[in-house]
């Protein structure tokens, strides 16, 4: 990291930010970072998406793809759990609960809180 070592540049993380996750546009982050891994300086940069995206399935589409996404980070999951929880105990999206669950649990998909905190390892 110091100059004395090393005299280029040092990508240390590719941070996408999509508000939304159209499912056209959900593959540019995956995308764009591996554009930058094929240009790299040594060690592979972290790679992660950060999204406000409200449907389960849309942000499984990355968190749990083909592994090129390190993790996705998301602006509001703590209201995201509540209102798929409300929405599973009204006998609706139980589905959509249960990979909110995987997700989180397998630690793919993080609040956003947590993001200064892994890019500083």
């Amino acid at each position: 990291m110091r100059l004395l070592n090393n005299d280029k540049d040092i990508l240390h993380a590719s941070v996408s930010t999509k508000w939304t996750l159209r499912s056209d546009r959900a593959q540019n982050a995956r995308t764009e970072a591996l554009n930058l891994l094929r240009n790299r300086n040594g060690r592979a940069p972290h790679v992660v998406v950060v999204t406000g995206e409200p449907m389960p399935s849309r942000i499984a589409s990355l968190a749990l793809g083909t592994g090129d996404i390190d993790c996705v980070y998301h602006l509001f999951l703590h209201e995201l759990e509540e209102s798929v929880g409300l929405i599973a105990d009204a006998g609706r999206a139980e589905d959509a609960k249960e990979m909110l669950s995987i997700m989180i649990k397998g630690r793919r998909l993080k609040d956003i809180s947590d993001l200064p905190l892994d890019l500083a390892v």
